[in-house]
């Protein structure tokens, strides 16, 4: 006679196989810092249906977390409960006018979606070459970049709501977008699984040059009259001179955000420390560059045991070896108090932290 016990293993065994759920699986080669956590459950999402089969099964009532490339996350822990990978592929265009509306399913790699775009001649993504990522992430982060960002190009979004089940559409006004949020980090966090973006770009390219050092690049390379793919490869060779590959080097690109402070607070520290790097934003705030104020607290370089701040781009947090999530965590403590120490101003963390 069947135990009850066994009935319910049984039952978790045979979701497993409908599924393909792996369990206890190592997530290093699933994070781009490198980190070597565990995770009990990863199910891998390639379509609609994989979610639906999900929720029918209740795994969204137990601990989930969504991983696109895992370049925007610190595993501090192992990860107990479902690691929802999403790897749906596929990119598809309208165009209507010189407008183009180009939808690309979440799985898609973020850079592999810029230089499609680019192939295709539609511009309005260009500057954001080689963020690292995939386009599932994009409107959450509100990714950008060299004076461009997501909320100016993106149009609307599909998305799963793990509580009821259902495909929901988000319009740009939906989203709530600010600098690196949206309402899927605030009011949505954690609800809603993203399954693919449609971005309205342009057949008529307006080339901005304006920001960092993309103007001194062209230069260099003779370029005066820049293409959208001369202003990608630009902004591509100086994300690899500042950043370093992961698959080298553990890290998550930016590890935190440029601090916005009010115009005010800017004016007294800029009357303290003139070369300041400082960036005008709407509502009278201002945008400092938060890899400034790392460095001139002495950063830039260091290490912290197995983890450390990568010698070109102090934003940067780095594996340095096999540092542990948590020696990258503290690092970064240290560092946000170092900061505020010297200059008041508190950094916030881009990366999840799990």
């Amino acid at each position: 006679m069947l135990k009850i016990a066994d009935f319910f293993e049984f039952l978790k065994i045979k979701v497993n196989m409908e599924l393909n759920v792996q369990s206890n699986i190592s997530l290093k080669p699933f994070n781009t810092f490198g980190i070597e956590e565990k995770a009990n459950f990863l199910i891998e999402v390639n379509d609609n249906e994989t979610l639906t089969e999900i929720f029918k099964n209740n795994i969204f009532k137990d601990n989930f977390f969504v991983l696109g490339a895992g370049s925007n996350v610190l595993f501090t822990k192992a990860f107990e409960g479902y690691i929802i990978r999403m790897t749906s592929k596929g990119i598809q265009s309208k165009i209507d006018g010189n407008d183009v509306y180009v939808t690309a399913q979440a799985g898609e790699i973020w850079n592999d979606f810029v230089w499609y775009c680019i192939e295709h001649n539609y511009a309005g993504v260009e500057n954001m070459a080689l963020i690292p990522g995939t386009v599932g992430a994009s409107p959450v982060q509100n990714i950008g970049a060299y004076g461009a960002e997501l909320m100016y190009i993106f149009h609307e979004c599909q998305a799963f709501d793990t509580r009821t089940g259902s495909f929901i559409r988000f319009q740009k006004e939906d989203c709530c977008f600010s600098y690196r949020d949206s309402i899927f980090k605030t009011a949505h966090k954690g609800r809603f699984i993203i399954t693919q973006v449609t971005y309205k770009l342009s057949l008529i390219p307006h080339i901005n040059t304006s920001y960092g050092a993309i103007e001194v690049e062209l230069d260099k390379e003779n370029i005066t009259n820049p293409s959208i793919a001369d202003v990608a490869t630009v902004v591509s060779k100086i994300r690899v001179e500042k950043l370093p590959d992961p698959s080298t080097v553990g890290n998550a690109g930016s590890f935190f955000k440029n601090p916005i402070v009010t115009e005010s607070f800017f004016a007294t520290l800029q009357k303290e420390y003139p070369t300041i790097p400082h960036y005008p934003m709407p509502n009278n705030e201002t945008k400092l560059a938060a890899g400034w104020l790392i460095e001139q607290c002495g950063w830039k370089g260091k290490t912290y045991g197995q983890a450390g701040v990568w010698k070109n781009q102090a934003l940067v947090l780095i594996n340095r070896q096999n540092a542990s999530g948590q020696e990258i965590y503290k690092l970064s403590e240290h560092i946000i108090s170092d900061v505020a120490d010297k200059f008041g101003v508190t950094l916030e963390r881009e990366v999840n932290l799990l």
